[in-house]
């Protein structure tokens, strides 16, 4: 999937369930403080903040597919850069990764699960959380009734991928002690026209003229009924490099 570019802004304003998400998952990584740790996916650098408290005496190195977040990122202060996953490559190993809701923007989770694996130090450990199989498929087949011609045909911008294959995509890149599961997670954004417009069919939004994008996101709201909800599916994964 190609990147796509993102209103870092609005993001920010309307990340409030994603950050919820993201404070277990960081936990989960059990840190020291004093060590060099990737978020990968950083966003606006809201989770990023947190990552930076935990690790005092430690390093936190950002990235993120959208130039647009990293601007973001590096307004609060924190060593961002831009570039794609399933390409990265870095000077020095860290000894952990974090990433939250990022993974299922990725199409090859092979090439994805390989690059973070060579990105961690022997007995490295990573804690991730991403959309999972079943994740919005409310909003899913709201889109699917309303239809458009734009969208017809395209399979989405998104790779939801289930605990059983995860798990055998990163065995496969030589993770050991891996746990994947799924985790429902119900949002009821209080602003959700702009919460759907930023945070879920940015990507729908892009195919359409711009003169059809308002109505559809209209459309879609209307057929999610009310009060408006996205019936979320957390991908949760731990893993470590032996």
């Amino acid at each position: 999937m190609p990147p796509r570019e993102w209103d870092a802004s609005s993001y920010d304003r309307m990340s409030d369930p994603q950050f919820a998400m993201a404070r277990d998952v960081i936990d989960r990584l059990d840190l020291r403080g004093d060590e060099r740790v990737l978020d990968a996916g950083c966003g606006t650098g809201r989770v990023t903040e947190v990552l930076a408290q935990r690790v005092p005496d430690g390093t936190v190195i950002a990235v993120d597919g959208s130039e647009a977040m990293v601007e973001e990122t590096r307004r609060r202060g924190i060593t961002a850069f831009a570039a794609d996953l399933a390409e990265l490559t870095l000077d020095e190993p860290v000894d952990a990764i974090l990433s939250t809701a990022t993974f299922h923007w990725i199409g090859d989770h092979d090439r994805l699960f390989t690059r973070m694996y060579a990105a961690l130090r022997p007995g490295g450990r990573m804690s991730v959380q991403c959309g999972g199989a079943g994740n919005v498929a409310n909003v899913q087949a709201a889109i699917d009734a309303v239809d458009h011609p734009a969208l017809r045909g395209w399979e989405g911008p998104w790779n939801f991928a289930g605990p059983d294959e995860t798990v055998e995509r990163l065995q496969a890149a030589g993770f050991s002690d891996v746990w994947a599961w799924l985790q429902p997670w119900l949002v009821e954004p209080p602003d959700a026209k702009q919460y759907f417009t930023t945070v879920i069919l940015g990507s729908h939004l892009e195919r359409l003229p711009e003169t059809e994008r308002e109505p559809f996101v209209d459309a879609v709201l209307q057929r999610v009924g009310t009060p408006a909800h996205a019936d979320y599916v957390r991908l949760n994964i731990l893993a470590r490099r032996p």
